[in-house]
């Protein structure tokens, strides 16, 4: 068997979805099917891309290496063959971006404006996804980045898709004189005492996952501030005055640092979403390969991340080299 690009799609199609099963039924493959394709797939690469949960699957550290080259390599292909006629300039169009807390919109703006020079883009800040989902369906807005939650998957009306752009862990901020601050990895039980800056609903699972992942680990927060203001948030951790889990893309301020959680209880799914009647399919193409490039760059850069990633990808491989 040699790697095709209909792999590729498959595995990018079952990282979307969150679940072989939905993967296999967008794809028109049976889900034995698509589950064997799947385990030929990772025999060839040498080792898993997916950890099989009750909820769906989620990617390994190797699957989020694996998964982000693949949709570079499909977008490109993609791209073959696409420009035709003459070389005539396109008319500029207007895009209505909504996005919530993200980190990728300043890079991924810059990248649009040089990657796509007829494309002009109108940013709204929006902190919950299923407000996003409501001014997309409304169609007051053409496409959004949001997230979603695995277990949880986000859900609309036909007249929208959506696409990932990366699921990562959820890591936790502590002031730099925690009592856990020496830990390479700190369990959520031990932080049953701390007051926890939890942000607000946001329509599509969040803060029910936070409360799920306690509960799961034995407690209920003692104490709780909603606030979601990064700036704020990380002036109040490092003083000392509670801890919060944030985006592992965060950079930690001076009197905060960024662990990840033991048996990573908590994690996100950044996604483009978009309506299919107001964007072009090179556009949200476009829209996808940007963010992708920018959100693994952001990963690239940020320390506790790759620490993280290097401890995981040495984990998944022990037992190998046990046998």
């Amino acid at each position: 068997m040699e790697l095709e690009l209909r792999h590729l799609r498959v595995l990018c199609a079952i990282a979307d979805s969150g679940s072989v099963g939905r993967a296999a039924t967008a794809l028109g493959f049976t889900q034995p099917a698509l589950s064997t394709q799947l385990r030929r797939i990772e025999r060839l690469l040498g080792e898993g891309l997916f950890v099989r949960r009750n909820t769906g699957v989620e990617l390994t550290a190797y699957g989020v290496e694996v998964v982000s080259q693949a949709r570079d390599i499909l977008a490109r292909a993609d791209a073959l063959g696409r420009r035709h006629g003459n070389d005539r300039p396109a008319a500029t169009r207007t895009l209505r971006l909504g996005v919530t807390n993200t980190p990728v919109l300043p890079e991924l703006l810059g990248n649009l404006r040089e990657g796509c020079p007829h494309l002009a883009v109108s940013v709204s800040s929006v902190y919950a996804t299923g407000e996003l989902v409501r001014l997309l369906e409304a169609g007051e807005l053409d496409a959004a980045l949001g997230m979603d939650y695995p277990g949880l998957p986000l859900r609309h009306s036909a007249d929208l898709a959506h696409r990932a752009i990366n699921t990562v862990p959820v890591f936790v901020a502590v002031h730099s004189g925690h009592p856990l601050a020496h830990r390479v990895e700190v369990p959520l039980r031990e932080l049953s005492e701390d007051t926890w800056f939890v942000s607000s609903d946001d329509g599509v699972g969040w803060p029910g996952a936070f409360y799920d992942a306690c509960q799961a680990a034995g407690f209920t927060p003692a104490s709780t501030h909603e606030f979601h203001i990064l700036e704020q948030l990380q002036a109040m951790i490092a003083m000392g005055l509670g801890v919060a889990v944030v985006q592992p893309t965060i950079r930690p301020v001076d009197g905060v640092l960024v662990k990840p959680l033991v048996g990573d209880p908590l994690w996100q799914r950044h996604l483009l979403v978009w309506r299919r009647d107001a964007v072009e399919p090179a556009v949200a193409e476009a829209l996808h390969h940007h963010a992708v490039r920018v959100y693994r760059n952001l990963l690239a850069r940020a320390p506790h991340l790759r620490s993280w990633v290097a401890r995981a990808y040495t984990a998944a491989r022990l037992p190998d080299k046990r046998r």
